[in-house]
């Protein structure tokens, strides 16, 4: 593979190699402006050698597009970044420089675009107005808990609260490993809890439970969108099948969709902060992965195509509703909205498109996938990370594992 540009030569190999356990993978390397990068990408198991092959060809032309990019650092790079970064402690004085100059370059290279923003705007918002002209050696367990009560105190939800204890965890523990402070102040700091969860044994489950609809919820929202525009069927539909991120469906071309064999290859997510607007960067976990679709969809889709193709020629399935930007990838921003607004409209309780990512892999599990195939469906880096999120039993997995159990009984009998 190779891309000759402007006083430059970039080229990826591939590799295929084999592990001590006997699993292959391919080792992929990508010269630029004189320096190597390296990858690696198992061969899933199953796989034909037609299919990996042309997969990794798209993990290699990403990860060649990323190196051009500046997103990926070599060994040396690296070792210079550790440097600078140990330079800089030297200097590091107050909370605000600690996390301005130590914890976010360190944290933006595990994070999206997406989660830096959030993070950014957590500490300008919130934390260093309050913590950030303080020493970071002086700062006392005392004065953190204070701090997150009084967050607390001003309603913010849960979730905003865990947040932001989060973040000051990852400021202050990289500074007790790192050795700029002799104890971690968060040691003795409680994790934000509900009030509910303080008296309750039931509300983690009733939590759970409000992340996914039930089969017969489903049918009820896709009565409601039966007389909704074309476009907004299809994305519904596409979402609630695939079990696609938001963004990921946002950035599906036509070209990614295979009509005949009936399946989606994801390889982009539609990312947006006001500080850099909509880009495009890779899938959450940086893998392809391939999806079924079902017969429903891909009528859906068909029919959405020739709508499409009458106002505007796009290589995004959906595309902007902007006229100056009507050939590219739709607002992540726009689904939201509108999702908002129909559920509205038909009492559709906490209707947004997360939702039905959750809900298709619920009830994926609740009817009998097993939970390896749902989570390489939802793109998820680990099985463990999908066994965590949707290992809560609602009212229909509890009369489905009851009736397994007695229809059990009856066969014995």
């Amino acid at each position: 593979m190779t891309d000759r540009r402007r006083g430059n030569k970039t080229m990826a190999t591939m590799e295929l190699r084999t592990k001590e356990n006997g699993k292959r993978y391919f080792r992929i390397r990508a010269y630029f402006n004189g320096k190597r990068y390296f990858k690696s990408w198992e061969w899933p198991e199953g796989w034909t050698e037609k299919r990996a092959r042309k997969a990794v060809e798209d993990v290699a032309r990403d990860f060649e597009r990323e190196c051009q990019q500046g997103k990926v650092q070599n060994r040396a790079e690296k070792k210079e970044e550790t440097a600078r970064i140990l330079a800089e402690q030297a200097k590091i004085k107050t909370v605000s420089q600690y996390a301005l100059q130590v914890y976010m370059p360190a944290k933006e290279q595990t994070i999206s675009e997406n989660g830096r923003a959030s993070y950014q705007m957590f500490l300008d918002k919130h934390i260093l107005p309050s913590l950030g002209e303080k020493l970071i050696t002086e700062v006392k367990s005392s004065e953190i808990s204070a701090f997150i009560l009084s967050f607390q105190s001003k309603g913010y939800a849960q979730a905003t609260c865990v947040k932001l204890y989060n973040i000051l965890n990852g400021i202050f523990e990289m500074a007790f490993m790192d050795e700029t402070i002799e104890q971690n102040p968060m040691a003795r700091v409680k994790r934000p809890v509900s009030k509910k969860s303080e008296t309750t044994d039931t509300v983690d489950e009733d939590e759970d439970e409000k992340k996914a609809y039930t089969a017969s919820e489903m049918q009820y929202i896709f009565q409601c969108i039966k007389d909704e525009p074309l476009k907004w069927r299809t994305f519904i539909n596409l979402m609630a099948d695939s079990g696609a991120r938001r963004g990921e469906v946002c950035g599906i071309m036509w070209k990614d969709i295979d009509f005949e064999n009936g399946y989606i290859t994801i390889r982009r997510n539609v990312q947006y902060t006001s500080s850099k607007g909509v880009y495009i960067t890779t899938p959450k976990n940086g893998k392809v992965r391939h999806v079924d679709i079902g017969e429903d969809t891909l009528k859906l889709l068909r029919e959405w195509r020739l709508e499409q193709a009458s106002s505007c020629i796009s290589p995004y399935v959906f595309n902007s509703d902007s006229k100056k930007y009507s050939s590219g990838p739709m607002f992540p921003t726009s689904p939201t909205r509108y999702f908002k607004r129909l559920g509205e409209r038909f009492n559709i309780k906490d209707f947004h498109p997360h939702k039905l990512r959750h809900t298709s892999a619920s009830l994926s599990i609740i009817y009998g996938g097993d939970v390896v195939s749902t989570s390489e469906r939802l793109g998820h880096s680990d099985s463990a990370v999908t066994l965590r999120m949707y290992a809560h039993a609602n009212e229909e997995s509890k009369r489905k594992a009851g009736q397994a159990a007695r229809d059990a009984i009856k066969n014995l009998v």
